[in-house]
């Protein structure tokens, strides 16, 4: 489907039912925001239910329709009754945003076997059990737009966030897999690999044994609402792969033409960081 400018691209959303996990926060907040106010029916669903119910109760005070849901995606009976109560209530789902996401930080040495369950429980299996959840009403309905939360760090290495990278990947290879399958049946697959977006997601991530704090790549950031106009209007165009902002484009062009280049700077990335670890 080619790209809808203008009121085109408003009537696109206009009335369509759309689940946001991790909408209570960072860029699912902002994409409730702009789903509404382009005439979604938008359903924000966050592991804080204070949180969801505070960005839904601002979208129905500027005129928009939305609603609150308090739900784990790591837990695939409480996404699954999510799913399932929207449909049997809209009778329709149109779009389902697998967003919600965490990360740890730190030398792989340092990380616990429980820190890595819980970043894949949350990234990997949460967005697994959305998907699941959305697919067969979709395939029913013939219809629908099913859109994984992925990152640049699914595409290239991220040296101190190894269980953040490798569920990453993974989403990647889920949403292009399933993309294929689910073509001939009406629905569509993307997947939205962010890099340097101005949230709090930096902040709210814990580094293990470190005097500092996550190490990072110098980059500009781009703003969060900035990033969801990105990002819808990669949905628009039924993209395979939505990457933004342009800085994050051009680093991934790099590392697929020509990795030694990026997995220098990487290599200089951890070394860095080990320099301010508490621990050899």
């Amino acid at each position: 489907m080619p790209f809808l400018p203008g009121g085109r691209l408003m009537e696109m959303f206009r009335d369509k039912v759309a689940i946001v996990t991790g909408g209570g926060s960072g860029i699912g907040e902002a994409l409730c925001e702009e789903l509404a106010h382009r005439g979604s029916i938008v359903v924000v669903a966050d592991i804080d239910g204070e949180r969801a119910r505070q960005v839904a109760s601002r979208i129905a005070e500027s005129g928009g329709q939305a609603r609150a849901m308090a739900v784990d995606v790591s837990h695939e009976e409480e996404v699954k009754r999510l799913v399932d109560g929207i449909v049997l209530e809209y009778r329709q789902l149109d779009f389902m945003f697998n967003n919600a996401g965490i990360a740890v930080g730190g030398d792989a040495r340092d990380l616990s076997s429980e820190q890595w369950r819980r970043v894949l429980e949350v990234n990997l299996f949460g967005e697994l059990y959305g998907t699941l959840a959305a697919y067969p009403h979709m395939v029913r309905q013939g219809h629908g737009h099913i859109v994984n939360t992925a990152s640049l760090a699914g595409l290239t290495p991220l040296p101190a966030s190894s269980p953040y990278s490798t569920s990453k990947h993974a989403i990647v290879g889920l949403s292009l897999t399933l993309r294929i399958e689910a073509e001939d049946l009406g629905v569509r697959v993307s997947v939205v690999c962010p890099g340097w977006v101005q949230t709090n997601f930096y902040q709210a991530t814990p580094v293990v044994n470190a005097r500092v704090d996550h190490p990072r790549i110098r980059a500009k950031k781009m703003d969060a609402s900035q990033a969801v106009q990105a990002l819808l209007k990669g949905v628009s165009r039924n993209r395979a792969v939505i990457v933004f902002p342009r800085n994050t484009r051009f680093f991934w062009r790099i590392y697929r033409f020509y990795p030694p280049l990026i997995n220098r700077s990487l290599r200089r990335l951890i070394r860095s960081f080990r320099r301010v670890r508490l621990s050899s």
